[in-house]
């Protein structure tokens, strides 16, 4: 038997940013062990797809990256393909007796022994496929009692649950905590899990079941894996979880987020600090307060409405309306008049009226957002809203979605050009001197613009003036706009 020091491995990741904290706390757990990380598949002994068991089209990008990579195996450039994250927690066995081509399917219990496991595929005797289970069952339904019972329960992106069986990725004093991370790119920003599952019981959402009940990170082990990524050219954290307005519940405080986040912008290196998902019936004004006055947290207010109609939002079990919506947006700009804010919007949920619909479409009229995703409703198994009956056509969803698009679309690329003028602080990402259009060889984000789907910066350089380098933060004005993306130029 060959050992796992002469094994390489390629981890691809699907869907959300709390997956790709996952994917890199499995790639530490690997090289600790002796594998060697690769960036592509066709190059790796094993191929491991983090997939993605959000919404309907996120299982079948899941499904063909688990195809693409059987068929490098089938042409002899991988040994395996191993399928791993929320489709494989989710589906388990099911999966994999109809996919195949996964030379095996494992859970999130699967972590910690990942090395044995993609060891034990290549000499021919794969674990057994994942049996699924709804892992809220697995924690204690009061959040304070979680704490003490969390210890034996697989919660990706935490760190270790148990003592590791070799050495981990980074060493640590014994008073601190033990970082298992690997970095498996060079962007100059990261994600920072802060907690995992939700307490939420959102008639559409099935994350709750296999992502499991709302756990909450401890504040130091939050902060010492924020200072391994400053010491590893990371810039920007953006703080990732299911509900980050729920943060410290589980350890008898909600303000800690409040607290945490003046130390997280005093470690050296980290220059902003970004929030995402927030859930609009849990904000709290002192989280307001501490998010738009803490120099280095971008005004960044990734908030998540759903919807506007109230009734609708009762059935969707949610709570708010447009009237309380657009009063907590206006909270925001009161503390940050030039704040970004992104959502997203579901329609075609069961029962959605054209009343329901003008509701919604009245509100994203006034709310001015800087971005905003639409989805169209589909049913997820084990969900309620998938027993729920009027269903709305397949067909007239598609066309809700379509109208939608187009107001969203007008909406945003609106609020961009409000922003021509504004002087912004952009993150340097991307630079290419020797491009063809010189007018776009510099991007980056404004601390407006969240990582990948909400636009970026194109910064246009003066002739001859030297281009900033990756990771920089540069004060820009804005000139212009590409749809939502802004066109600038630097200050000074």
């Amino acid at each position: 038997m060959t050992t796992a020091t002469s094994r390489s491995v390629a981890i691809v990741t699907l869907g959300c940013a709390r997956n790709e904290v996952d994917s890199e706390e499995l790639a530490g757990r690997l090289a600790s062990e002796g594998w060697t990380l690769v960036d592509n598949a066709e190059d790796a002994d094993v191929a491991v797809v983090n997939t993605c068991g959000f919404v309907e089209q996120a299982k079948k990008d899941s499904i063909d990256a688990l195809l693409e990579a059987n068929d490098l195996k089938e042409r002899g450039k991988t040994a395996a393909v191993v399928a791993v994250g929320c489709l494989a927690e989710r589906y388990g066995k099911q999966l994999a007796d109809q996919l195949p081509e996964a030379d095996a399917v494992l859970g999130f219990d699967s972590y910690q022994d990942m090395s044995g496991h993609l060891t034990a595929i290549l000499n021919g005797h794969p674990p057994r496929a994942h049996t699924p289970g709804d892992r809220r069952k697995l924690l204690p339904v009061s959040p304070v009692e979680r704490q003490s019972s969390a210890s034996g329960v697989a919660v990706p992106g935490h760190g270790d649950v148990r003592p590791p069986a070799g050495d981990v990725a980074i060493e640590s004093p014994a008073a601190t905590p033990r970082i298992i991370r690997a970095r498996l790119d060079g962007r100059p920003w990261a994600p920072l899990k802060i907690a995992s599952g939700c307490d939420r019981r959102c008639a559409f959402c099935a994350i709750p079941m296999f992502r499991g009940a709302f756990v909450s990170r401890r504040p130091n082990d939050v902060l010492a894996e924020a200072r391994w990524l400053a010491e590893h050219d990371v810039k920007e954290l953006f703080l990732v979880s299911e509900n980050s307005t729920s943060y410290g519940k589980d350890l008898g405080d909600l303000r800690l987020l409040d607290t945490m986040l003046p130390e997280l912008t005093r470690i050296d290196g980290i220059e902003r600090v970004r929030v995402s998902y927030l859930q609009p019936a849990e904000v709290r004004p002192d989280l307001l307060d501490v998010m738009t006055q803490t120099p280095g947290v971008v005004p960044y207010f990734d908030i998540s409405f759903q919807h506007a109609s109230g009734p609708l939002l009762r059935r969707m079990r949610r709570f708010g309306n447009r009237e309380s919506f657009l009063q907590l947006l206006e909270q925001v700009r009161e503390r940050a008049p030039r704040a970004g804010i992104r959502s997203n919007v579901i329609v075609g949920f069961p029962g959605e009226t054209d009343e329901d619909l003008a509701e919604l479409e009245e509100f994203l009229t006034h709310a001015r957002l800087d971005v905003t995703g639409v989805f169209g409703y589909s049913d997820e198994d084990g969900t309620e809203a998938e027993t729920y009956g009027t269903k709305i056509s397949a067909d007239e969803i598609a066309a809700r979605v379509d109208h939608f698009h187009t107001l969203i679309e007008e909406l945003t690329n609106e609020r961009a050009a409000e922003r021509v003028g504004e002087t912004l602080e952009v993150l340097v990402e991307q630079v290419d001197p020797d491009g063809d259009d010189p007018d776009d060889r510099v991007r980056g984000r404004a601390g407006q613009q969240g990582p990948d789907v909400d636009g970026e910066t194109v910064l246009l350089l003066e002739d001859g003036a030297p281009a900033p380098s990756v990771g920089d933060i540069v004060q820009v004005e804005v000139v212009d706009t590409i749809g939502i993306d802004l066109v600038a130029r630097p200050r000074g």
